[in-house]
């Protein structure tokens, strides 16, 4: 009986997921500090939101074209699914934008730290699936720390606050329409189409809000401050990073429990909001800062309780 060859990868499969979460985080936070950057002379957040879908689209139909992967085709059943998904993504992803146009990148993720706890409701009192009171205990943390951050934040405005928290319930929608919108189609070709669908959503509202300011000045204000091909550069290279963090992170899902992906959902937050502190030099309060790790260790908590009743529920299945 011949032995079939193992590979250097196939021997070491944890490599190539250390592999996966290391590009993951490194992708996101790159991602955040030149988004931030570029607000810093072009704070456009409609615009600059489609630009992140644009990069991505091109990107998918170039891989389209060239099979890697091969594109799943498309009906309208599948379709109407797939468009409820793609709007909730729409929304949150400018919101989320309008945010950290607005106030500094660490507290626009200690808001968005508060994601659970829309989750958690959402499943309570919208799906009618009871959530165990161990789940509620472990959000009291998040909700204390993010307002104790928000009491003191010095970068602080409603604007950045309440984008943040509508970037929450819409992603936390968009979840409950995923879970309906499950299909044998792979992950990259899901997140494609989507991309492609919150692209045509995007677009309206961002020529209807911003549209005539760009004409008028913002562009030209742009180039005047750092010069066309940086202007060019940034906007490409800040697209191209949301997309390959997104479809990573969807990848790193694949290849690990449910556990290990929460907990390493959680410790990206932390290196985003570290990194982004040392880099902008963020000055925070002492309050913001212990309401912050609150709030994050809180997160930290409920995605390990939640996962090991995730794991419970799937053992007792198969028994």
């Amino acid at each position: 009986m011949r032995e079939t060859k193992v590979g250097f990868l196939g021997k070491y499969p944890w490599l190539v997921t250390g592999f996966f979460f290391f590009m993951w985080y490194f992708l996101n936070v790159i991602f955040n500090i030149l988004n931030k950057k570029i607000y810093n002379y072009f704070p456009y957040p409609y615009f600059v939101s489609v630009i992140h879908l644009f990069v991505g689209v091109v990107y998918c139909l170039l891989s389209w074209s060239v099979g890697l992967p091969k594109r799943a085709p498309i009906n309208s059943n599948i379709l109407k699914v797939l468009i409820p998904v793609a709007v909730c993504h729409a929304i949150g992803h400018v919101t989320s934008n309008v945010s950290f146009a607005a106030v500094a990148v660490s507290f626009t993720h200690t808001i968005k730290a508060l994601e659970p706890f829309f989750n958690a409701s959402a499943s309570q009192f919208l799906l009618g699936q009871p959530i165990p009171i161990t789940l509620w205990l472990s959000l009291a943390p998040v909700v204390l720390g993010v307002a104790m951050a928000s009491l003191t934040e010095l970068s602080f405005n409603w604007l950045g606050f309440i984008s943040a928290m509508i970037s929450n319930i819409s992603f936390t929608y968009r979840s409950i329409f995923s879970k309906k919108a499950m299909t044998d189609m792979d992950s990259t070709n899901v997140y494609a189409y989507i991309s492609i669908i919150a692209l045509f959503v995007c677009l309206p509202p961002a020529i209807i809000v911003e549209g005539p300011q760009l004409l008028k000045h913002g562009f030209s204000d742009a180039i005047a401050k750092v010069g066309m091909t940086k202007f060019i550069s940034d906007l490409f290279w800040v697209g191209m990073f949301y997309h390959l963090y997104n479809q990573l992170a969807t990848n790193t899902l694949e290849r690990v429990a449910p556990l290990t992906h929460a907990v390493g959902n959680v410790l990206k937050r932390v290196f985003v909001i570290g990194f982004s502190i040392v880099i902008f030099g963020n000055k925070i309060s002492t309050q913001t800062g212990i309401g912050t790790g609150i709030a994050i260790a809180g997160v930290a908590l409920y995605s390990v309780i939640k996962a090991k009743i995730e794991e419970e529920k799937r053992q007792g299945k198969t028994a």
